[in-house]
Order: C-alpha cells, then sequence, then structure tokens
C-alpha cells in the first residue's frame, strides 16, 4: 500500500477507501436554474445506482437553487448544499465543501458548464489511480434532458463551426475538472480559499493544490492520468468557444463577467 508520505494525508485517504459509495460527482453552481433543471433530468435517464452520489452547491444565487431542484422528482442520489455566502466569487469554498460532504471513494468535480455521462461515471469508480485529467468535447442537454452533439443544435448555442467540423467536436482541456481521491483531495487542502470574496475571478484557486500534486507524482507516491487515456468530459457551449469570453447562451449561465479588471480598462479605451 502506498504511504503518501504525510500522516495526515495518508489518515484521509484511508478514511476515504472506507466511504459508503465509489463516486461524488460535485458541481458549484450560481444561478443557472435551468442547466441545473437540464442536468437533473440527464441524470435521472442514466438510472445510477446506490454506490453514486450527486451534490451541488448552491454558490450563493440570487434566488435559491431549492426553488428549482426541489420541483423535480429525482431517482438518484441528490444533496444540496448552500455557501449562503454573496461575495461576488466563492466557488473554491463551494468546492470544499462539496468535497467535505463527500461520500465516494472518489470525487467528480466539475462545472455546471459541463456535462458527465454514465460512461464517465463508471470509469471513476475504479480509475487505478489518484487523479484522471479528462479530455473535453463540446455537447448539449436539451429541454428534456437528452444528451446531443447535433451540430445544429451546437450551431444554435453558438458553438464556433471549426470545433462543430471535428469528428468529436472536440476543445480544449479545463484544469479545474478532473477525478481524484476523495482523502486526497481533503488531505490536501482542497482548493485554495484566500481569494474568496475579494471579486477576483477567475482567481486560480487550483495553483497550491496542482503544485502539491506535481511534487507527490514526482517522488512517486501518486499516479496521475492526464495524457492518454483519459476519459472524456463535455461541456455546454459557452465563453471562448462561442463569441468571447463572457458569450453566455440564451442567459442560461451566471453573469459574472471571465474579464480581468485589466482587459475591461482596454476594452472601454478600444471602444
Amino acid at each position: 500500500m502506498k504511504t503518501y508520505g504525510r500522516p495526515t494525508l495518508r489518515k484521509e485517504i484511508e478514511k476515504s477507501e472506507e466511504n459508503t459509495m465509489k463516486v461524488s460527482v460535485i458541481s458549484a453552481v450560481l444561478d443557472s436554474h435551468e442547466i441545473v433543471r437540464r442536468h437533473i433530468l440527464h441524470y435521472n435517464k442514466m438510472n445510477l445506482p446506490g454506490d453514486v452520489e450527486v451534490i451541488f452547491i448552491d454558490d450563493g444565487s440570487q434566488i435559491p437553487l431549492s426553488e428549482t431542484t426541489d420541483r423535480i422528482d429525482k431517482n438518484f442520489n441528490f444533496t444540496l448544499l448552500e455557501t449562503h455566502n454573496k461575495a461576488k466569487w466563492t466557488q473554491p469554498a463551494a468546492r470544499n465543501m462539496g468535497a467535505k460532504h463527500a461520500r465516494g471513494e472518489f470525487c467528480i468535480f466539475t462545472d455546471i458548464d459541463h456535462i458527465v455521462t454514465k460512461n464517465l461515471i463508471d470509469y471513476a469508480k475504479n480509475p487505478e489511480t489518484d487523479v484522471v485529467r479528462f479530455v473535453r468535447c463540446a455537447a448539449v442537454i436539451d429541454e428534456d434532458g437528452n444528451f446531443t452533439q447535433d451540430p445544429d443544435t451546437l450551431k444554435a448555442w453558438g458553438l464556433k463551426d471549426k470545433y462543430i467540423k471535428r469528428p468529436t467536436c472536440k476543445i480544449s482541456p479545463h484544469g479545474n475538472s478532473y477525478i481524484m481521491r476523495t482523502g486526497l483531495y481533503i488531505g490536501l487542502g482542497g482548493v485554495d480559499e484566500r481569494f474568496v470574496g475579494t471579486g477576483r475571478y477567475p482567481n486560480r484557486e487550483e495553483a497550491l493544490l496542482k503544485r502539491q500534486l506535481r511534487r507527490l507524482e514526482y517522488d512517486g507516491r501518486i499516479r496521475i492520468i492526464d495524457k492518454k487515456g483519459r476519459p472524456t468530459i463535455y461541456m455546454f457551449p459557452n465563453g471562448n468557444f462561442c463569441g468571447g469570453k463572457d458569450y453566455n447562451p440564451f442567459g442560461f449561465f451566471h453573469k459574472t463577467s471571465r474579464y480581468s479588471n485589466k482587459e475591461k480598462r482596454r476594452m472601454r479605451q478600444a471602444k
């Protein structure tokens, strides 16, 4: 058995191996009610087994997400948590909250604009490693909860033609979506919460965690799959894959700007 080095880290790993479930899917959510509704319908169609749970964390939505989630019947293990934090950007705290409540041995950490499939969940049950990063492709969950990569649908969502023309609608990967052993995440302290509430978005909350993981991998204490053999996660078209960083199809996602203050000043000066 691996030692993982630090006693605290080893303790968290051992504790997570005794968890009652195999996989916890964790997504922090800000507003995005219609997308949440579609996700729940999508998970219902998977007929998920009892050793899988889905955790959404309401990250300070203007209208509580419970007003949407409580109205939909669910045939899977579902938990809605709330941060009760109205600061501009609190996703790191929300993600860490989800991990602390997770009952799965492994967590799929992802964003609400990403789509988790049954194949990905099955993979996460026994990844034979500690961390797995994803290939990412574009897709949509329609209003009835159906997964689709129909070219006309992707175009209606604003996806650029160059991505639609690719055989799998492949787009660049995203560093903050991955599978990780729950105890490893908890033992390393999760993502960095130091900038929560400062208004910086995004705020590089993953940087410290990534450095720690690279060090453990270099020392031979963990294994990370981030090249060949990666599973696929999907993403609703938005942002730079469509018309710019803040491209928000149909207004379905949160409206917090992704542009830095410096970029905003430059854009104002260019007008």
